[in-house]
């Protein structure tokens, strides 16, 4: 074909389409060419030369992800140059690292590490030009820990931050030996625009970012006799807990992950898809109440409503977009529904003491661990959730208790909020919380399942920047006989990026939606900053896959059908929308500052 050109790798013909890089050819002939400052999720950088080759008939060596493959080349991937080269790289890289690598979180899969193990670097090659045990450790943030002693500078953090969320919470200052990778004014990571979002912790090769961790509290709590310690995990991290135990990418570890939480000592093993299955009625509820008032009552109401389950997503629109604040649902996120509820409805139902209960959540998220933190987050009349725990800490822990977890059998979720619905398990993959959501409105709204095949609306799923959906509602119910021959429209966003481009059609009134879900990570929570790393966008289609595996298994798929959602309306809260389910689900946000 006109466009394809064949180059000579290591003596071996390939052919590849023009503007293919000289990395991505060598892969197509399976020869891995090393790399730091590349990422399949990011633009091309060329900043750490890790990835040089040697082009027969050129002096200097080439960075083979910034340079596309021309015809006629010959390329050498493993030449002596190159390997003296990339020796020399890694090299000096380790001579300005702080090697914690015994105790470094990071120990088990930093890129530098296994690179420098690949190249027999003997730190010593060098003399240090920072202080070693000299940390810069920036501790100030719920979410983000910043550790620029670990830092190679390979910037894709910077490019993370920039291209993938646009939000620019990091930069690259000063040069040569001085560079550095900054926050605006060197401020602390709590002081500056950060969405906590945690997508930089996925990115970052060594152990420069990561989050937050607390799980030494947890195991304190734990042994406390005088604690009664609740745990509940999200949908994503049964599809991704796995991977940090050795299981293959994409493994269902539902039943496993119960029995090792009770095995390591929590009193009580729940499960946060019963509160996203709550979220859909509370959801659903507000949604078609805005309706009304615009289509009957004539009022000005704010639409479309946008989802507020994704606490980065959240924090980024009370920074860039506070004056739309309004369109955002006033629901909490189902992590802090289960912790309202765990200390009112839980502690009543189990005679508990809430002051006693310690509130543990298993997220997928970063920024979840800010969300717990959030002052608005204590309608329980003690913060809902205490401890926020990423699916790697989760790993972690399992670890450190010795359990052997591809030994254990498969257990259920504790009753009272353990109940689930294949709807509250989609809320894990872009696209799920408005599947889930129209699974329900169209039968409540018409008495019939929504009309795609197995409730399955295609429309929705999928890895594109954007998704749209229109559902058209007919033989409608008496009580909705005003959203009758409605065409309602609505929209998926899934990245900050993304975000941006749905919000800035809204901010010029030229929005056409009645609902938007927006997920601050690429894919949705599967893809989220607590996630085992790597996350690539393969790694990210394998989670969604089991999600809706998980999904097509339950006995309910629609979150009206849960039984203890029935039960807790009947029992404690009322009705959607009631004065005690407004107290204790619903929530307001504010205006925060831009820079």
């Amino acid at each position: 074909m006109a466009n394809n050109i064949t180059l000579n790798i290591d003596g071996i013909d390939v052919t590849v389409e023009q503007g293919t890089s000289i990395l991505d050819a060598a892969k197509k002939i399976n020869i891995k060419i090393p790399t730091l400052c590349h990422h399949e999720d990011l633009c091309v950088a060329g900043n750490c030369r890790v990835c040089v080759v040697e082009q027969v008939g050129k002096q200097t060596l080439t960075a083979s992800c910034a340079t596309p493959a021309d015809k006629g080349m010959k390329i050498l991937t493993s030449s002596p140059k190159v390997r003296r080269a990339r020796k020399d790289i890694l090299a000096l890289l380790v001579s300005e690292h702080n090697t914690q690598c015994t105790t470094c979180y990071r120990s088990t899969n930093c890129e530098l590490q296994t690179l420098s193990s690949d190249y027999n670097v003997d730190n010593q090659i060098y003399l240090s030009v920072l202080k070693k045990g000299d940390t810069d450790l920036d501790k100030s943030s719920w979410s983000v820990e910043k550790d620029n002693s670990k830092c190679i500078r390979c910037q894709r953090c910077v490019r993370t931050c920039a291209e993938i969320q646009h939000v620019n919470a990091l930069a690259v200052t000063e040069r040569g030996k001085d560079m550095r990778i900054s926050t605006f004014m060197h401020l602390p990571m709590n002081e500056i625009v950060c969405t906590n979002c945690g997508q930089c912790i996925i990115h970052c090769p060594t152990g420069a970012l990561t989050e937050r961790r607390y799980y030494d509290d947890i195991w304190e709590a734990i042994d406390d006799p005088d604690k009664y310690v609740v745990v509940n995990t999200a949908p994503s991290v049964r599809v991704a807990l796995g991977e940090s135990l050795g299981l293959p990418v994409g493994t269902r570890v539902t039943g496993q992950m119960v029995t090792a939480l009770k095995k390591m000592g929590f009193d009580a093993v729940l499960d946060t898809d019963f509160t996203a299955d709550l979220t859909i009625m509370e959801e659903g509820t507000e949604l078609l109440t805005r309706l009304k008032k615009a289509l009957v009552d004539k009022e000005k109401v704010a639409l479309p409503m946008i989802t507020s389950c994704s606490p980065g997503w959240v924090k980024f629109i009370e920074h860039m977009y506070p004056e739309h604040l309004d369109h955002l649902s006033t629901c909490k996120s189902p992590q802090q529904m289960f912790g309202a509820l765990a200390k009112t409805y839980f502690a009543e139902k189990k005679g508990i003491d809430p002051s006693k209960i310690v509130c543990v959540a298993g997220m997928p998220c970063a920024a979840k661990k800010f969300e717990a933190n959030r002052p608005e987050m204590r309608d329980s009349g003690f913060q809902d959730i205490d401890a926020g725990l990423t699916t790697r800490e989760l790993g972690h822990m399992i670890k450190q208790s010795g359990l052997n977890f591809m030994d254990l059998p498969e257990d259920n979720f504790d009753s009272i909020m353990g109940e689930s619905t294949g709807a509250g398990v989609i809320f894990g993959a872009t696209g799920g919380v408005m599947e889930a959501a129209l699974r329900t409105a169209y039968f409540l709204i018409t008495g019939r399942p929504v009309p795609f095949k197995d409730l399955n609306i295609l429309p929705v799923r999928g890895m594109e920047s954007v998704k749209e959906a229109t559902v058209k509602f007919e033989n409608c119910l008496p009580e909705y006989s005003f959203l009758e021959g409605v065409e309602a429209r609505f929209a998926i966003a899934h990245g900050l990026t993304n975000a941006r481009a749905i919000m800035d059609q809204i901010a010029a009134g030229k929005s056409p939606y009645h609902f938007i879900e927006i997920m601050a990570c690429p894919g949705g929570c599967i893809g989220g900053g607590g996630q085992p790393i790597p996350t690539t966008n393969e790694i990210r289609l394998k989670r969604i896959a089991a999600i809706y595996e998980e999904d097509a298994g339950k006995p309910f798929r629609m979150s009206h059908e849960n039984p203890e959602i029935t039960q807790i309306y009947e029992e404690f809260l009322g009705k959607p929308l009631g004065e005690k389910s407004h107290h204790l689900l619903h929530t307001k946000y504010r205006k925060r500052n831009r820079y």
